[in-house]
C-alpha cells in the first residue's frame, strides 16, 4: 500500500471539506501538490513527504509533511490566517482514505516570513503523521 498518497489525499481531502480553511482558500479549496501555471493566491502546497517504515503491528508508516501557505497580502496577516485555520482543522484530526487510517497526527513547527521579492509571504507548517493500513 502507499501510505505517502494515501495520506496526502487524506489530508487534502480533509483540509477541503473545511469550512473554516474554505473562507480561506476559496471554493473549491486551493490545496494542491504543485500549483498551476497562474495560482489564485492564497493557496496550500502540500510539499516535501519523508517517511520511514515503523516496527509495529498493522505495518505503520512514520511521516514528516511540509505545508506551505504562499500569500500575495502585505504583511504575514493572512499567511497566518491560513496557518492558524489550518492549525485547527488538523487538531484531533484522524485522516483516513485508501484503506490506510491516520493513528497519529500533529504540528511539530511553523514559520512564517517574507519572500525575498518582498511581494509573497510563506507561512511553513511540518505535520508529524503515523500511519497504518485498516
Amino acid at each position: 500500500m502507499n501510505h505517502e498518497l494515501a495520506l496526502q489525499k487524506a489530508l487534502i481531502a480533509h483540509l477541503a471539506s473545511d469550512a473554516g480553511l474554505g473562507a480561506l482558500l476559496g471554493e473549491p479549496s486551493r490545496i494542491w501538490d504543485a500549483p498551476p501555471a497562474k495560482p489564485v493566491l492564497p493557496y496550500l502546497l502540500i510539499g516535501r513527504c519523508e517517511s520511514r517504515p515503523v516496527s509495529a503491528d498493522g505495518g505503520g508508516v512514520e511521516h514528516a509533511l511540509t505545508l506551505t501557505v504562499v500569500s500575495n497580502f502585505r504583511g504575514t496577516e493572512e499567511a497566518k490566517a491560513v496557518l492558524a485555520a489550518v492549525r485547527l482543522s488538523l487538531a484531533d484530526a484522524a485522516p483516513a482514505v485508501d484503506g490506510i487510517r491516520t493513528v497519529s497526527l500533529r504540528l511539530t513547527f511553523a514559520d512564517v516570513y517574507p519572500a525575498p521579492d518582498g511581494i509573497r509571504t510563506f507561512a511553513v507548517l511540518r505535520v508529524r503523521a503515523v500511519t497504518e493500513e485498516d
